[in-house]
């Protein structure tokens, strides 16, 4: 009877321990699984920021084009200047407007399933939560001259800017008062597009230090 039951209590142990390790053994692999995706997100969330660089470095050098156009035009507007037809050749680079679209798909995927928080790296968590937050604070920035542009400078180009004027080689632009103010307007939405660019490249050098 006894060496039943001491049988019995083998078989026992026996299953629990062979329960215990596929326990740990299945532990073990969902942590091998989920330190491998969370990687692959943190790589796929680097390369995203490289390209986001990339393309805020080129939004930042065709700003800077565009206020130096302005500073050399702005000066002969609403001036007899002989220099200020031919200067304004210069003024439809102006007109063109470089948006940026941030490459935040990964995170957006993290956050709606529920991964982000296989990081475990509380400081690279809220880096990374911060650095996209830095985006809508720089696009806000972007959307005053988005402003200006829509209400202003379209409706001016419109109602006095005589293009047939212009291809027989007169200035073409009446109201001059009002389209140097508009164009000074631009200016400072310019400089503050710029100043908000070179944020968001900062933001992306940091969290790149980190991520490398």
């Amino acid at each position: 009877m006894k060496k039943g039951v001491r049988y019995a209590i083998g078989e026992i142990l026996i299953v629990i321990v062979g329960i215990t390790i596929a326990f740990s053994m299945n532990k073990c692999a969902d942590e091998k699984k989920d330190d491998t995706l969370k990687q692959q997100y943190l790589e796929n969330i680097k390369n995203d920021i490289e390209v986001d660089k990339k393309n805020l470095e080129s939004i930042s050098q065709s700003i800077g084009m565009k206020i130096g156009v302005l500073n050399e035009v702005l000066p002969l507007i609403n001036t007899d200047n002989p220099e200020k037809r031919s200067k304004m050749n210069k003024i439809y680079s102006v007109f063109t407007s470089s948006d940026f679209f941030p490459k935040d798909v990964t995170y957006q995927t993290m956050i709606n399933s529920g991964d982000f928080k296989l990081i475990d790296d509380f400081d690279l968590k809220a880096v990374i939560e911060t650095h996209y937050s830095n985006y809508k604070i720089m696009l806000k920035d972007y959307e005053r001259l988005d402003i200006i542009h829509k209400e202003y400078l379209g409706k001016y180009m419109i109602d006095n800017a005589d293009f047939d004027a212009m291809r027989r080689g007169q200035f073409g632009y009446s109201n001059e008062k009002l389209f140097k103010n508009i164009l000074q307007s631009v200016n400072g939405a310019l400089m503050i597009k710029k100043a908000a660019t070179e944020r968001g490249i900062k933001s992306c050098d940091s969290i790149l230090t980190i991520l490398k």
